[in-house]
């Protein structure tokens, strides 16, 4: 008995020492009332700092300005010749629209322009180039005949420079887009910098050429044209070109290079306007958004450097009929226009020009800083910079530890065990911030509640932001309340906190850089700003004296975290949109949450395990989770609805389509209609069926795609659609779909040739300006050779049948011929060699849609925008 009160007076005693002790933990903290302040400054901040910034733009000139500010761009002049464009309507390639008006009103503004230039000083000079050519982009080979690019060069009179700097943009446009954005916009900024620099005084030392191209949508078919055939190509050194992925904001400078820093240099030097991101061009070049542009082409085709700009807000609107120029900000376009006259002025006197060669070598490491200012160095001054800086922390640590020790009279050893204690919880943290807003996007996948922010994007701080805080802070909050330490200030407890935060961007800096990413300048401002503050407290002693190193070390704080709300918002209006368009294969949610969750601990990593400095810190949490909540229904109430009319619509691709499949014998074994649907984002067409659109019949090709046909049927238009055959559908109709148009394959003739062991075909293909062909060999054969350019075969390891061709033209429409040359082992020809299909695509509005397509069109609610054509695919077995 006495054994057990003994027992029972030591339980009462620990019990009793850990609720004093937790008193005494609680006193020390602050009361938990200020907490909602500090976390709403963070909040003010973001809108008081990060969204003015990142919206600034400069008062638009006008024509009546120009006199007070000769040389100056002048947007009103620009907008002009952009509502000229916008009037057109949709200029899709082979249409009237694309090769005639739009031709001819850039012909014509240039003429204007060269009436207007100082004949004594510059020359111009005017090309109209109609190119044919193939090459290799992604899984198809694309051909292109007679397709229009108007080629400008300018030059001075008293220049004798042999290289040229090109400006590029397009004026092609999406099928029912009018393009006023993408990339009328840039075509017009271009006609005003060509203006300004022909009427100047000043002359310039490289001769510029504008190139006006007339096929980038289809893809890239016209920046290749020219790269590889024009007789001006070869003398251009350096490229800016100018894209849209959106309508207005500022345009931000996302590739550069390759291996030339001194372009970089240069925009610093010059950009009126710089916003540029490092971070940006690795995203995009590792390709997660759904873009290309023609930069791709002069880079690996023409072995040029250059700048990438693109103007990307609203990308709503992107390839949509609401890409208009009552959409397009005069101020977007006065930016863009001081950003690119500033560098074509700059680069066409640039002395690295004429030695391009010579002066690459190595990457550069660029940003901006919310728009103020420019920084840039090379990579490998990137590398130093991050090592040190990270080297440099690890130090401050130590010795901030090592004073903890001496003030707290505690052996540096259990200092560190438990500084160990806390990094492993905040290593926990971390990826728990990073499990949480996944596990949010699950959830919404598995409910079929994707894209609930695609309208209103702030939802995104309940559904995401607030749980990546939650579990930033979780482990730690847990530690501190349930096993309080009373033998160490608890002042230095949260210390050791953002230490361990520290130490993990340090060591995260070194990895990725190690790793030759160049991104991790990210972790050196992070790592910059925090050292400035712990030698601040240190050198001030402000560390040892309860919570007044917080002041010095949160006011420091405010630049990184500007900075990094900056740069993470600007991802997020990229991606908003750009989820609409990502097709149906992925959870859009995913990256969304993934770039809430790591722009999160980023941004408010030294400053959210404050959170455990004020009393009742869990209970600061479960608010927060009370906030998700809250978020979570509404979300999933109508204000979760991802589409709007007009404004942020669902975007439906599909072709009414007529199929015709002959056998061998050459009789017809199918004959049918239907639509060819090419979903483009998570939900598929689900929302419709909830509106009462009729999809009986409805085949979805991830799981009923029938491989008796070649591309499981389908009517694939280019390389990205047919590789995406998983998130397409047929919907069979019973009326069959009027083609307005002809479409004729004609077997030339077939012959053995000289070994015995190979058989050539040769064909005519006419019909509409846009045709595909996709060729599978069938029981042993194979492909020796073909009049296409030979990549896909020399190449087995990256491309296999079938094989997919994609044929435009532009102005000419002769008939395009082709043979392709097949081989058997055993020689034997007489049964069924290979499978063709033909796809005539009846795009532009110069064809006629059917009546039964313009009913089923109508019947689509009108937050819908559709893109859609006829077509006609006749499959063959030779």
């Amino acid at each position: 008995m006495e054994t057990a009160d003994v027992d029972k007076k030591n339980y009462s005693d620990t019990v009793l020492y850990n609720v004093l002790s937790k008193k005494k933990e609680s006193r020390r903290r602050i009361p938990w009332y200020y907490a909602p302040f500090f976390l709403l400054i963070w909040v003010v901040l973001f809108y008081a700092i990060v969204l003015p910034l990142f919206g600034r733009l400069p008062d638009r000139l006008t024509i009546a300005d120009e006199p007070q500010k000769p040389g100056e761009f002048v947007a009103e002049r620009a907008q002009r010749v952009l509502h000229q464009l916008d009037r057109i309507g949709p200029k899709v390639v082979g249409s009237k629209a694309n090769e005639v008006e739009t031709v001819s009103l850039l012909l014509n503004e240039v003429s204007k322009i060269r009436n207007e230039m100082r004949g004594d000083i510059n020359d111009l000079e005017v090309d109209l180039q109609q190119p044919n050519g193939m090459f290799v982009l992604g899984t198809m080979t694309s051909l292109y005949q007679g397709i229009q690019n108007v080629v400008v060069k300018l030059s001075s009179k008293s220049s004798n420079s042999s290289t040229y700097l090109l400006l590029n943009s397009h004026f092609d446009s999406k099928p029912g887009s009018p393009g006023a954005g993408d990339d009328g916009t840039m075509v017009v900024v271009m006609l005003e910098v060509l203006r300004q620099m022909s009427i100047s005084e000043t002359p310039f030392e490289h001769p510029i050429v504008f190139l006006f191209n007339g096929a980038e949508e289809n893809p890239l078919q016209a920046s290749h044209g020219f790269i590889t055939q024009h007789k001006w190509a070869s003398n251009c050194k350096a490229v800016i070109n100018l894209e849209v992925g959106g309508s207005g904001g500022r345009d931000i400078l996302f590739q550069s290079g390759p291996k030339n820093p001194w372009l970089i240099k240069y925009y610093k030097k010059y950009s009126k306007h710089p916003f540029a991101s490092t971070l940006a061009e690795e995203i995009f070049q590792f390709g997660i958004l759904p873009s290309d542009t023609d930069f791709r082409i002069f880079r690996d085709f023409g072995h040029i450097p250059g700048l990438d700009i693109a103007q990307f807000s609203n990308g709503y609107v992107y390839h949509t009929e609401f890409d208009r120029f009552d959409v397009i900000p005069g101020r977007s376009i006065q930016t863009t226009g001081e950003n690119i006259l500033s560098l074509v002025r700059a680069l066409s006197n640039a002395k690295e020009l004429a030695n391009s060669e010579e002066n690459s070598g190595g990457h550069a490491v660029f940003f901006d800083f919310l728009g103020l200012f420019f920084v840039y160095y090379t990579e490998a001054t990137g590398f130093l910079l991050n090592c040190s800086l990270a080297g440099i922390s690890f130090i401050l640590i130590g010795f901030s530890l090592w004073k903890m020790a001496t003030k707290s009279e505690i052996s540096m050893g259990r200092i560190s065990i438990w500084f160990l204690i806390i990094l492993g919880l905040h290593l926990i943290g971390c990826l728990v911030a990073i499990a949480l807003p996944l596990l949010m996007a699950l959830l919404y996948d598995v409910t079929d509640r994707t894209l609930t922010y695609y309208s209103n994007n702030w939802l995104v701080i309940g559904l995401y932001i607030c749980p990546a805080i939650i579990g930033l802070v979780l482990p730690s909050t847990l530690y501190h309340t349930f096993k309080p330490n009373d033998k160490l200030n608890h002042s230095y407890q949260i210390q050791m906190g953002l230490h361990a935060h520290c130490l993990v961007v340090g060591f995260l800096a070194i990895i990725l850089t190690t790793l030759g990413l160049r991104f991790p300048y990210m972790c050196m401002v992070s790592l910059f700003f925090y050292v400035a503050s712990v030698l601040v407290n240190l050198l001030s002693s402000l560390s040892d004296k309860g919570y007044s190193w917080v002041v010095t070390s949160q006011f420091i704080q405010i630049m990184p975290f500007v900075y990094f709300c900056y740069i993470f918002y600007i991802f997020l209006v990229i991606f908003f949109p750009a989820m609409g368009r990502n097709r149906d294969s992925a959870n859009p949610d995913m990256l969304i949450a993934l770039v809430c969750a790591i722009g999160t601990i980023f941004a408010l990593g030294f400053v959210v395990p404050l959170i455990n400095m004020f009393r009742w810190s869990t209970v600061i949490l479960v608010c927060l989770g009370m906030v998700t909540f809250i978020f979570s229904m509404i979300s999933v109430s109508q204000v979760g609805f991802p589409y709007r009319p007009k404004t942020s619509v669902m975007r439906v691709n599909f072709l009414e389509t007529r199929r015709i499949f002959y056998d061998y014998e050459g009789r017809p074994v199918l004959d049918d209609s239907g639509y060819y649907i090419d979903y483009q984002d998570r939900r598929a067409l689900r929302p419709l069926e909830a509106h009462g659109i009729n999809m009986t019949g409805l085949t979805s090709m991830a799981t009923d795609c029938n491989h008796e046909y070649v591309m499981c049927g389908m009517p694939c238009f280019w390389s990205s659609w047919c590789r995406s055959l998983a998130s397409a559908a047929w919907l069979p109709r019973e009326s069959e779909v009027i083609v307005p148009g002809t479409l004729d394959l004609k077997l030339v003739s077939s012959s053995v040739l000289e070994t015995g062991k190979s058989k050539r075909f040769d064909f005519v293909l006419a019909g509409p300006p846009h045709m595909g062909l996709y060729i599978r060999p069938l029981s042993g054969a194979s492909i020796e050779d073909w009049s296409f350019v030979r990549t896909m075969l020399d190449q087995p390891e990256k491309y296999s049948a079938p094989y997919q061709i994609y044929f435009s033209y532009g102005v000419d429409s002769t008939p395009f011929k082709f043979h392709i040359d097949f081989a058997n082992p055993n020689g034997d020809f007489t049964g069924p060699t290979f499978e063709l299909g033909v796809v005539g695509h009846y795009i532009n509005k110069d064809f006629e849609r059917d009546a039964t397509t313009i009913r089923f069109i109508d019947e689509f609610p009108d937050f819908v925008y559709i893109m859609e054509w006829p077509s006609l695919f006749k499959r063959f077995i030779f």
